[in-house]
């Protein structure tokens, strides 16, 4: 997909995503139903304005101008000539803001929200939903709200279901789904639409589409890294996932478990796998809301066992001055292969299973401490959950969102909250990478500061060399890790990114 560029004075840069417009110019407007609904009448301006758009990133001057703008907002100067505000700014932060196209510098993204003119009549849309990828808290609530946001704000009455998948499209019967019908399924964890990974032919979905007279498609990708590839990738500039503040909140129960486990022996270590293949959020986050963890490990900080200041050493260290220990350890940390599955996911081996046959075998040794580890895998057990308070209003938006975005012509686009503000970002920038953890960053340091482990930025050569051997090895055919050293100063920047979500509609 060619990207959509609107520029404009001062460096202005709208990433726009398609509109049905581009491709039919002739296409017929209809009246938003929604001035009508009840619910939206204690709304005093319900209608997004086409030119709303919302701040990606500023510079520094920008963000000077935009205190100006600000200041002038309070005193009630900056509008337009029709008296409406110009700049609109949440909390307390110059970056959550949506201004107008004019405004200062930078590059932004179209706000979302109901358009006052529509693309498709009510009465003459067919609609459908389908999950596809690894399960996630929320799929479910999101699944609801799309069918009784459809129905209830636009009057959209023939919304469909399909089953398995994106190969479901063409190999599976789709069902009618009906608020009623989906009236209590946000209480359930997983999709009751069932889901699939990778292997679908996308030619023979489009001939589904025509062949069942769909007209408007609402796609729901959702995965940590890689289920989401049949639109594209998440990519970095998404604040956060829904189902993410349920995860974190459930990965409370395994690693309060490994603490007790770990608490009731002597030198008693719990060690807890967590979600994160290539990003360590999920750890990061579980970690610093636990309070308990010893040690946290993830993908985009290595770590080296062996030699002074190893994790070795630090794990011996602690259990001598605590008496216990507990480690988090996201599913990449340390992982190199290069195996991939349908989808393009790393086929990772089991870091948890390696690290505790490592931990147990250094400890095994001669004139070494006698330890009792307990290992807890709870990755499935987090993701199959139903989704918590906040996660169930995040799902409720976004999902309101994709449908406003589809009945206004939008098309090609993903829903995602940027610097605290909802809006489309559209499907190319979603292949440019992965969120990451920034081990130079603060919440890191926050992390380092809870565990007080070391950062492992500095091994010594002999440390090296013995990781290094360390991950030729094949013991009990498990992948050893390789050691990725680095330099003090580099900045190992990097889906959500654990758990992603998008939204994409088409014709």
């Amino acid at each position: 997909m060619e990207p959509k560029l609107v520029t404009g004075e001062g460096g202005y840069v709208l990433e726009d995503v398609p509109h049905l417009s581009d491709y039919l110019p002739d296409l017929p407007t209809f009246h938003n139903p929604i001035q009508d609904n009840p619910a939206y009448s204690v709304v005093k301006q319900y209608f997004v304005h086409d030119e709303d758009t919302v701040v990606q990133n500023v510079g520094l001057l920008n963000l000077k101008l935009a205190k100006i703008v600000h200041i002038m907002f309070i005193m009630g100067a900056a509008t337009y000539n029709d008296g409406k505000p110009k700049v609109i700014l949440a909390y307390f932060l110059i970056l959550q803001a949506v201004h107008h196209k004019d405004g200062p510098r930078g590059n932004y993204f179209r706000r979302q929200g109901p358009r006052q003119m529509i693309y498709f009549e009510p009465d003459e849309v067919t609609a459908c939903i389908v999950t596809c990828g690894g399960l996630c808290p929320g799929l479910n609530t999101v699944i609801r709200e799309l069918v009784c946001s459809l129905d209830y704000l636009y009057g959209v009455k023939r919304v469909f279901g399909i089953e398995g998948g994106y190969k479901g499209f063409y190999s599976r019967n789709i069902i009618p789904l009906t608020p009623r019908s989906v009236n209590n399924i946000h209480k359930r964890g997983g999709t009751v639409l069932g889901t699939s990974r990778g292997g679908y032919v996308t030619s023979k979905i489009v001939d589904s589409i025509q062949d069942r007279g769909i007209n408007q498609v609402i796609v729901y990708i959702i995965g940590g890294d890689g289920t989401q590839r049949g639109a594209s990738v998440i990519y970095q500039v998404i604040d956060k996932s829904f189902g993410f503040d349920t995860a974190v909140e459930e990965a409370q129960r395994a690693i309060n478990a490994a603490h007790v486990e770990a608490e009731s022996v002597e030198n008693g270590i719990g060690l807890v796998k967590l979600m994160g293949r290539d990003s360590g959020f999920i750890a990061m986050y579980a970690t610093l809301a636990n309070r308990d963890v010893d040690c946290c490990l993830i993908p985009e900080s290595p770590f080296y066992l062996e030699g002074p200041g190893g994790l070795y050493e630090f794990i011996e260290e602690r259990i001598r001055a605590n008496g216990h220990m507990v480690i988090v350890i996201a599913e990449g940390a340390g992982e190199t292969l290069d195996e991939r599955d349908d989808s393009g996911n790393k086929l990772f081996k089991d870091v948890g299973l390696w690290m505790s046959h490592k931990i147990k075998d250094y400890f095994a040794a001669p004139k070494r401490m006698q330890i009792t580890l307990k290992y807890i895998d709870p990755t499935y057990m987090i993701r199959a959950v139903p989704s918590n308070a906040s996660d169930n209003v995040y799902c409720a938006i976004l999902a309101q969102s994709a449908i406003h975005g589809a009945m206004a012509g939008y098309t090609g686009f993903t829903v995602g909250t940027v610097n605290g503000r909802n809006c489309y970002i559209p499907f190319y920038r979603i292949v440019e990478g992965q969120n990451k953890v920034v081990i130079t960053d603060r919440m890191w340091a926050r992390v380092l500061s809870s565990t007080n482990q070391p950062s492992f930025m500095n091994p010594p050569k002999d440390a090296v060399a013995a990781a290094t051997k360390a991950s030729n090895d094949r013991e009990n055919g498990i992948e050893e890790i390789k050691l990725r050293k680095i330099k003090p100063s580099e900045n190992h920047v990097g889906d959500h990114h654990l758990m992603c979500n998008g939204f994409s509609n088409g014709i």
